[in-house]
């Protein structure tokens, strides 16, 4: 083989290692304890604002639970809600709202329910950097859902320029 051909081939399979590399190294957002908390802290606030006695529990992307805050007079059952609603939203990368709708009307998507670990029940709502999920909020406790969701979606707005 001549010389050329060699340094040809050497750097044709150090480019392919090279690549091969850049591939299985991922480089992602992820929410931090601080964050988590300031969103756990405002989602509680907001419901408290309102009259709910909450729990508010904020997951990483990987759907792991970061932080947990729960109001004063809420209910024991607000925290497993919470946590899997958190859960929920952070897997499917979707509000837990929409995902219940979507259940309901779409026969195809009913056995949802069936996914352990899944709560169909609005108050998960993804928390996204550009179009990237990098957690998810989660509440339990307030008379409905849609409620749940408008006090996450309060915390996540009050977060927002962090979120860039």
């Amino acid at each position: 083989m001549h010389a050329f051909a060699k340094t040809s081939v050497l750097a044709l399979s150090l480019a392919a290692a090279s690549v091969a590399s850049a591939q299985g190294v991922r480089v992602e957002k992820n929410m931090s304890l601080e964050l988590a908390t300031q969103i756990a802290a405002a989602t509680v606030a907001s419901c408290t604002t309102a009259g709910y006695n909450v729990a508010a529990t904020v997951v990483d992307r990987a759907g792991t639970v970061r932080v947990v805050m729960r109001a004063d007079n809420a209910g024991p059952h607000t925290l497993e809600a919470s946590r899997l609603k958190a859960y929920t939203s952070a897997s499917a990368k979707n509000t837990t709202l929409a995902i219940m709708e979507a259940s309901q009307k779409n026969p195809a998507a009913a056995n949802l329910v069936n996914i352990p670990g899944y709560l169909l029940l609005g108050g998960g709502v993804p928390v996204k950097v550009g179009n990237e999920v990098i957690g998810a909020v989660g509440v339990g406790g307030a008379p409905g859902g849609h409620l749940d969701e408008q006090c996450a979606m309060a915390a996540i707005d009050k977060v927002k320029d962090q979120l860039k």
